[in-house]
C-alpha cells in the first residue's frame, strides 16, 4: 500500500486483510510499539518520528525482514517501502523467498485533504481507535470504550506538512520504481472507505 501520510493506507490494508485472510504488516505500528516499549530501537526512532522524518532504511529493513519470515502465505505491506533503497532491499528479500509482489496500490489524495485528515485525527489511548474530528466526532472521550482521545505528535499540522514534503522527496520515486516493473495501480482515495476499497479490490482480484 502506497500513498502520502493520511491517504488511508492503514484503513484499506485492514479491509484487504479481512477479505484475503493474509496479515497486514504495518511498519508504522511496529515502530510505535517499539517507542511505547522504550526499546533501544524505539528510543532512536522516537526522535526521528517526532520531527516528521523517516526512520533509517537499515532499521526498517531489519524489522520487515524478521516479520516476513512469519508471512509465508502472503502479506499486505503498509508503510514500507518508503525509499528506493528500501524497495530494492525488498526486491532482494522477496526474490530469495520466491514471494513476488502481486500489485502495488497507490492511494491518491489531494494535499489539502491530507493535511485536514491528519491534523484533525485523534487516537484513543485505551483501544487505539482513530477518529477525525472534522468528519466523525466525538471531540471528547472515545465512543467505543470511553478512553481519552489524544493527538499524536506526528499528526500536528506543522509536522504533517514536513511529512508530506519528505514523502514528495523520498517516497514518490518509489512509485516510479514499481511503475517500471508494471506493478503500480493508482486509485483515488477520496470518498468513503467503502468506495475506496471497492476501487482497490477491483485492482487486486
Amino acid at each position: 500500500m502506497m500513498g502520502a501520510p493520511g491517504a488511508g493506507k492503514g484503513t484499506q490494508a485492514k479491509l484487504l486483510e479481512e477479505r484475503f485472510k493474509v496479515p497486514h504488516i504495518s511498519t508504522g505500528d511496529m515502530l510505535r510499539e517499539a517507542v511505547q516499549a522504550d526499546t533501544p530501537l524505539g528510543r532512536e526512532a522516537a526522535q526521528i518520528i517526532q520531527q516528521g522524518l523517516l526512520v533509517p532504511d537499515d532499521l526498517v529493513i531489519r524489522i520487515v525482514d524478521e516479520r516476513l519470515q512469519k508471512a509465508a502465505g502472503g502479506f499486505i505491506l503498509d508503510g514500507f517501502p518508503r525509499t528506493v533503497a528500501q524497495a530494492e532491499a525488498l526486491d532482494e528479500l522477496l526474490t530469495r523467498r520466491q514471494q513476488p509482489l502481486n500489485a502495488v496500490i497507490e492511494i491518491a489524495v489531494p494535499r489539502d485533504e491530507v493535511v485536514l485528515r491528519l491534523s484533525r485525527r485523534r487516537v484513543c489511548r485505551s483501544c487505539g481507535t482513530m477518529f477525525n474530528t472534522a468528519f466523525q466526532p466525538p471531540e471528547g472521550p472515545c465512543d467505543r470504550c470511553g478512553g481519552e482521545l489524544y493527538q499524536r505528535e506526528d499528526d500536528r499540522e506543522d509536522t504533517v506538512r514536513r511529512r508530506l514534503e519528505v514523502f514528495r522527496q523520498e517516497t514518490a520515486p518509489v512509485l516510479a520504481h514499481y511503475k517500471k516493473k508494471g506493478l503500480l495501480r493508482r486509485v483515488s482515495g477520496t470518498g468513503s472507505p467503502a468506495d475506496v476499497f471497492g476501487r482497490i479490490a477491483t485492482e487486486v482480484q
